[in-house]
């Protein structure tokens, strides 16, 4: 969606999860989702599309699993770049959690940035960006990487940087509000900062909450009960002192996600969807960026984000 908004048509959509598919057939038929395993899903006949974007698979880099990276058989990186040698595109655009930038992984991100260089990307950097400085209002850092290819990598600069001006109260208070809930102007009020990282879970694991007991205890200073998602926002009857749960609307919001856009499957399986997304602002800001590197509308220059480069 982020990178629709940026100006790119999608030329296909490839999903493993059924639930996801379902939800791009709902909203956005036109991008073309095919049910498939990326390993397996081969792309020669996309050969010289503008960008391939994905999100690569986060538990073998995460600070919540066992970060065995490489090791891990989740890790679709491998993968990634033999889907772009096929399609040779001339960006690339991936993203992981924050953890991907850590030291123990530099050699893995060597190896990978080696890789997309040998294909022709004479531009490729990571950098762990901010979700909050891009306007969503929500602290989730990811690590994003972008690589370039002919006269756009000369162009290409990082997105300026757009801070969050809405609290959680802020962003939610009509939602909360909505069923006639008493509390709702006093939760608002004391819901005066950006939300904790939305944390998607796995299908390992149980159905959805707002994540591990430190997580939640994040979300108890905004009073909020993150020990699940409610169907609806509490209404009157409900106590007015009461931390109220947090709607699958009220989430995808804080993602970024328009209230326009629907969600398939039943609860867990959209919550899953929403705390797993890459938030449509970001992705809309550093797709605006590559977009006009493409174009050659900018001139690289100043580097705004220097200080949180990670390779």
């Amino acid at each position: 969606m982020g990178l629709e908004a940026a100006g790119f048509s999608h030329r296909i959509a490839v999903e493993l999860d059924k639930f996801a598919i379902q939800t791009l057939e709902l909203n956005r038929p036109s991008w073309h989702p095919v049910l498939a395993n990326i390993r397996d899903y081969a792309l020669s006949s996309y050969r010289g599309v503008d960008l391939f974007a994905g999100g690569v698979p986060c538990p073998p880099f995460s600070i919540a699993g066992k970060q065995l990276g490489e090791s891990d058989e989740r890790d679709l990186f491998p993968a990634a770049l033999a889907r772009i040698e096929e399609a040779q595109p001339r960006a690339v655009l991936l993203e992981n959690v924050p953890g991907f930038a850590k030291a123990k992984f530099a050699d893995y991100r060597d190896r990978i940035e080696a890789s997309l260089r040998s294909l022709g990307f004479s531009f490729v950097e990571g950098r762990v960006l901010q979700a909050s400085d891009f306007g969503v209002c929500q602290l989730r850092p990811r690590f994003v990487l972008v690589a370039l290819r002919g006269p756009a990598a000369n162009r290409f600069e990082w997105p300026q940087l757009r801070a969050s001006d809405r609290s959680v109260g802020d962003l939610l208070y009509d939602l909360m509000s909505a069923r006639g809930w008493k509390g709702a102007a006093r939760w608002a009020k004391g819901a005066n900062r950006i939300a904790p990282t939305l944390v998607g879970g796995s299908k390992l694991h149980g159905g959805p909450d707002l994540g591990p007991s430190r997580a939640k205890a994040a979300w108890r200073q905004l009073g909020v009960d993150g020990g699940g998602i409610a169907d609806f926002a509490p209404d009157a009857s409900c106590p007015a002192n009461q931390p109220p749960k947090l709607t699958l609307r009220m989430t995808a919001r804080l993602q970024g996600f328009p209230d326009h856009w629907q969600f398939a499957g039943g609860k867990t399986a959209a919550y899953r969807q929403v705390g797993n997304a890459f938030p449509p602002p970001v992705a809309e800001a550093i797709g605006g960026a590559i977009r006009n590197a493409l174009l050659g509308a900018v001139k690289r220059g100043t580097e705004p984000l220097g200080k949180r480069r990670a390779s």
